[in-house]
């Protein structure tokens, strides 16, 4: 296994805001300072919670809009960085959506209530603009990415962008547990459900990208920097 650092172009909410907190504390870790943070209340009451959460907190709170790479043997994490402030300063129509929790695939995140076309244009956007900097899948990638549960086109987006669920596939989500059995899910969800009101958030602006940093296969994601997106 590889022991290269690992890049990636997230959304994820500015440090301090009430998203922010909310998110660390359901996964217990903040992407933020790459330090572990107390449970919150509200989950810490679930048993295994710890455990519901471990994959997920891996990753840090995010929405990926560019899936995790290794860089290309041409680029450098400096011209990462350059490539991520010249995007955001590129003026756009901030995507808005109506934040709430519920199942996707078998997991609960946090999505959009409602489809947003412009949130999916600006998803494509990222996965063209950084591809320059991905290295190419490796045999090893592409056999654990399990083509073969997968659709036509979603081998094809493997292929050709490293990740199948880009484009049409796309579906913007804030994970914030591992995949749950429909009987847990239920429960699991009532309780995020109930947590998440507490925020009284009614809608949420797509307004900045992150670049996020993976050390070695045994790290977590942490934030290296993040850049608020001109509109």
């Amino acid at each position: 296994m590889t022991s290269s650092p690992r890049y990636a172009i997230y959304y994820a909410p500015a440090a301090g805001t009430v998203l922010d907190r909310f998110g660390a504390r359901v996964l217990g870790y903040d992407a933020w300072t790459g330090q572990d943070v107390a449970f919150d209340e509200i989950v810490e009451a679930v048993p295994d919670w710890r455990e519901l959460t471990e994959d997920a907190r891996k990753y840090g709170f995010h929405a990926t809009l560019k899936a995790p790479f290794r860089l290309a043997d041409d680029s450098g994490e400096d011209g990462l960085r350059t490539a991520c402030a010249a995007f955001a300063a590129n003026a756009r129509h901030l995507p808005l959506i109506r934040p709430v929790v519920d199942a996707i695939g078998g997991f609960i995140a946090v999505i959009p209530g409602d489809p947003s076309p412009e949130l999916q244009r600006f998803a494509a956007d990222c996965v063209r603009a950084f591809e320059p900097f991905r290295a190419p899948t490796t045999p090893e990638d592409r056999i654990r990415r399990k083509p073969e549960h997968m659709t036509p086109r979603q081998v094809e987006y493997l292929d050709r962008w490293g990740y199948p669920y880009v484009m049409d596939e796309f579906r913007f989500h804030m994970t914030l547990t591992c995949r749950l059995d429909a009987v847990r899910r239920a429960s699991i969800l009532a309780t995020l459900r109930e947590r998440f009101a507490m925020l009284h958030l009614q809608q949420l602006a797509i307004d900045r990208i992150a670049l996020f940093k993976q050390d070695d296969a045994g790290s977590r994601f942490r934030i290296v920097e993040s850049w608020p997106l001109a509109d």
